[in-house]
């Protein structure tokens, strides 16, 4: 046999695998790429349609990953089918592999279970302000492995959902009103009862101040500098924050129109002198 003979032969095995496996592995490709993108498409619409709905928007956020994962692993192993890869075994393959992984990886897994325990006993909602798992900030998603909370300075903080229900959950947002609570002192050569008087004009005078559960001030503590009074004054919880601070400063330019002084720590020191004899 030529070498003609041997060229044209190999030419004829390298076509003939090229068309075979050439059309497998581009069948393969347009399966993913236009199953990928279906299920994109298809995961929109669910959320929209689930939005439409008003179901919750943390249940809505959780079940568009869920629905995402579980479509991509479906468009995943039509690719592979499309190769000739027998995908029941593949699928045995990948359950023995997932049985290692998942004990490699019980922490991950410990994060999905406790996205579930979020969303069935709903501690918190997106968009609610909470004290979670180290970080305090607006909720603004909540996935399968994480929960992401944003503080009041913009910053991001990505929280394992296992460390949150392994700890205390402070939600600010549950209620529909919050308490300001202030601790104000003055001299005890001050004007007590003006003092206390000034103290719930200032309350009277602020319109966020709700009148039901009625506000509250009265003398709490003879300290050892000062006077104490309790301020405690209940608000909605969107006007929490601006009410308390806006209470400080009021009470602070209050007082000083009035002369009524905030005192400084002070401590009295006693020296013993004694007399050297020559």
């Amino acid at each position: 046999m030529d070498l003609s003979s041997y060229t044209d032969k190999y030419i004829n095995l390298a076509i003939n695998y090229s068309t075979e496996y050439g059309l497998k592995i581009l069948s393969a490709l347009l399966i993913f790429i236009i199953g990928k993108w279906a299920v994109h498409k298809l995961t929109q619409l669910t959320k929209k349609l689930m939005q439409k709905a008003k179901i919750d928007r943390t249940l809505v956020e959780f079940a568009e990953s869920l629905i995402y994962f579980v479509l991509l692993l479906m468009v995943v192993l039509a690719s592979l089918n499309a190769l000739g890869i027998n995908t029941t075994s593949f699928l045995a393959v990948f359950g023995a592999a997932s049985l290692a992984i998942g004990l490699a990886l019980q922490g991950s897994l410990a994060n999905v279970g406790a996205a579930v325990l979020i969303i069935i006993f709903r501690p918190f909602k997106v968009g609610d302000f909470v004290q979670a798992g180290g970080a305090t900030g607006t909720v603004e998603d909540v996935n399968l492995f994480s929960t992401v909370i944003a503080p009041v300075d913009n910053r991001t903080i990505i929280v394992p959902n296992a460390s949150i229900i392994g700890g205390n959950i402070t939600n600010f947002s549950k209620k529909a009103q919050r308490r300001v609570d202030h601790v104000f002192g003055i001299g005890y050569d001050d004007d007590l009862k003006l003092a206390k008087e000034t103290l719930m004009e200032i309350i009277k005078a602020d319109s966020r101040i709700l009148s039901d559960p009625a506000p509250f001030v009265a003398v709490s503590e003879l300290g050892d500098n000062s006077v104490n009074f309790v301020f405690r004054a209940w608000v909605d919880t969107a006007d929490y924050w601006d009410v308390h601070f806006d209470t400080i400063e009021k009470v602070k330019l209050t007082f000083d129109e009035k002369g009524i002084s905030f005192p400084y720590p002070q401590m009295d020191v006693h020296l013993n002198q004694q007399q050297i004899g020559e």
